[in-house]
């Protein structure tokens, strides 16, 4: 990401409110996995999507930032007998993910109901479910219940909607939220992690084994 696309794209999120969502998404996962009791964090996608790009993003932010819960572990639908061991996790991981765990839901196109059923296991014993998808704004529900597996929107604690922030493209949002969790909650605008996140891209060296 060069310096005339960086600031062509500081220009046109400026006073969208993108970086601002960005920025609390971002810091939500921070503070889950920095929490008192914090246990592992579950990255999972779709059954058509597998987040690897986000996986090494923060692993890498995990690394630089000295937040070692930000590296995640990556759950896959079928993971084959060949994977190695760090990418052989299924989602049976959810079914046992507790209180402290934190599960990271990332769908640029609709959830299956399998891994729906699986998160929102997954929250009923306690873990803190964020969501990353590409679905517009959903009508908050009126009766105050859980959604049920059908509903990303109504299972996530929180939920960054990509599809209704400026158009972005979905990988941009997803070197957004990692770059922002990677910084100290609170100590630099969004716009000057934006900054800093394009000198990363440019510049320095994947610390990751993904």
């Amino acid at each position: 990401m060069d310096a005339v696309r960086v600031s062509a794209l500081r220009e046109r999120l400026a006073g969208t409110g993108w970086l601002e969502a960005v920025g609390g998404f971002a810091g939500s996962l921070r503070r889950s996995v920095e929490r008192r009791g914090a246990g592992e964090l579950l990255l999972v996608g779709t059954e058509a999507y597998e987040p690897w790009h986000l996986a090494a993003h923060l692993e890498d932010e995990a690394a630089w930032s000295a937040v070692p819960r930000l590296a995640p572990t990556l759950l896959r639908h079928r993971p084959p007998a060949t994977a190695p061991t760090h990418l052989a996790h299924d989602l049976r991981r959810l079914t046992e993910a507790g209180r402290g765990a934190t599960v990271l839901v990332v769908a640029p196109a609709a959830a299956g109901a399998p891994l729906l059923e699986r998160v929102q296991d997954a929250r009923r014993h306690g873990a803190t479910v964020l969501a990353l998808d590409g679905a517009g704004p959903v009508a908050p529900s009126t009766d105050g219940d859980l959604a049920g597996p059908t509903d990303l929107a109504g299972l996530a604690h929180e939920r960054l909607a990509v599809g209704t922030a400026a158009e972005e493209p979905f990988d941009l949002a997803q070197h957004l939220v990692s770059a922002a969790a990677g910084q100290a909650v609170g100590r630099r605008s969004a716009l000057d992690r934006l900054a800093e996140l394009a000198g990363r891209l440019a510049s320095a060296p994947s610390l990751s084994r993904w």
